[in-house]
């Protein structure tokens, strides 16, 4: 897209959320030349990464007047992808073998993730656009702006008025609960991975995690080492699927989807098998949610497709005002977030301009036509897999950003056939040393670390 020939503007923007999305959009927004504003309804930046043993009271989080707690971490979660592919372009997440309290693993801990943030926030000044402590309980269009509603944790609320509006709020805090024929008579006990945080609750119990991709992979292999016997129920699964999953444990099987639970405390899966379960943790996803914004009606959600996105990011009739950084579901995702973020900024600053609302719209149409005739469903809009590097490289062309980096992606693409491959060892063992060089040879030749390759090649694990 050509430049816009209009002068520069700066703009008064509120970010929603101080997590990765968040605190990259605020920096990004401020090198664009806009003033910006992140309200931040927790004591820290960090979003998801932040730690918390407490879970919500519901464990399935379906009771509204719950307590919602917003981290979906758990204790023993490390990254499914490497370091290297995982930071900033212009911020290395690089092992700290200076700092005895950090993790210098190549899949380090969601601890390590939290104090990158932090050392972000540091390097680039963030915390002083922040709020904490600050939800934003209503976002309404007025008179071409937009008023902000937020309230402090001492329940003092305060509107203010903002040219635009960038949601980064994440979404793992509001689950996905699968639909089981017969749930509601099976008396055993129901979690959701939201509420996940340790195995001992499981200890000598039969367990079927619902879910085999990323957290379920990880949970239910975290909960095999006290439960009696863990059933994972995986809709990716043929029919008539029932095996054990390479690895040392002799707890653990893989079924195909369940299909019924009864009121004696059994579940039969669709191979036929019927397991007495004690526990079901649904390890099924989360879905998109935005209980503060206001559009009159205009966007909504439909099988958790956030309707209408042009390229997931603006909604065309209430763009550039408002955007969202941070909705596909994709591998290099502080990397979208950062290219994401560029866009938005320099879009608002009109150094570069969208297509009128009708193109936008065109093109939002084609897409959802092209994913029906693929036979994608609907809850899977805004899951990009293969194509998310296509996607990204387009969205920087637009705002003449750098492209993602060859080693970037295939780190993603060889990461995820290792997970799949050796789910109990990819993180510790991996081929790939070929790429982790040139990705530490990428920073160097872009001064990005004061260290030469080989201290990190030589050192990491």
């Amino acid at each position: 897209m050509a430049p816009a020939q209009n002068p520069i503007s700066s703009q008064h923007v509120a970010v929603i959320g101080a997590g990765a999305a968040g605190l990259v959009t605020a920096r990004e927004l401020r090198r664009e030349g806009h003033t910006v504003v992140v309200f931040e309804r927790e004591k820290q930046v960090g979003g998801l990464w932040i730690y918390s043993p407490k879970a919500e009271s519901d464990p399935l989080s379906l009771d509204p007047t719950r307590s919602i707690v917003h981290s979906s971490v758990y204790e023993s979660l490390r990254t499914n992808l490497p370091r290297e592919c995982m930071g900033f372009t212009d911020f290395p997440f690089v092992p700290r073998f200076d700092d005895e309290s950090r993790d210098s693993r190549r899949y380090q801990s969601h601890m390590e993730v939290l104090a990158y943030l932090q050392d972000f926030a540091r390097e680039f000044n963030i915390e002083e656009m922040v709020r904490f402590e600050t939800e934003v309980v209503r976002v309404e269009p007025v008179k071409g702006k937009w008023k902000v509603r937020s309230k402090t944790s001492g329940d003092i609320s305060n509107d203010e008025i903002f040219d635009a509006v960038v949601v980064c709020n994440g979404h793992y805090t509001e689950p996905n609960i699968a639909h089981i024929p017969g749930i509601k008579l099976w008396p055993g006990k129901q979690i959701h991975s939201h509420n996940y945080r340790v195995p001992d609750p499981f200890e000598n119990e039969v367990v079927v995690v619902i879910g085999n991709f990323a957290s379920g992979a990880d949970i239910s292999r975290d909960i095999c080492k006290v439960a009696k016997e863990v059933h994972i129920a995986s809709r990716a699964s043929e029919r008539d699927t029932y095996e054990k999953p390479p690895g040392p444990r002799n707890n653990l099987w893989v079924h195909s989807e369940i299909d019924t639970a009864s009121e004696d405390g059994s579940i039969v899966f669709k191979n036929g098998k019927v397991v007495y379960a004690d526990s079901i943790v649904y390890c099924t996803g989360y879905k998109y949610y935005f209980p503060f914004l206001d559009t009159n009606g205009y966007m909504s959600i439909d099988e958790n497709r956030v309707e209408h996105l042009y390229k997931h990011v603006f909604p065309p009739a209430l763009a550039p005002s408002l955007s969202f950084v941070g909705l596909p579901a994709m591998g290099i995702q502080f990397v979208m977030f950062e290219i994401q973020s560029k866009w938005v900024a320099s879009v608002l600053s009109g150094r570069f301009t969208l297509p009128s609302q009708d193109k936008m719209m065109e093109d939002i149409i084609t897409s959802y036509a092209t994913l029906d005739a693929l036979g994608v469903p609907k809850r899977y809009t805004h899951k990009l897999g293969k194509i998310q590097c296509e996607y990204l490289n387009w969205i920087a062309e637009e705002c003449d950003c750098p492209l993602v980096e060859h080693w970037r992606n295939q780190e993603i693409v060889r990461g995820y056939q290792r997970l799949v491959s050796h789910p109990e060892t990819y993180r510790d063992e991996w081929d790939d040393d070929d790429l982790k060089e040139e990705a530490y040879k990428d920073f160097a030749t872009k001064k990005l670390i004061s260290f030469h390759p080989s201290y990190f090649l030589e050192s990491s694990i």
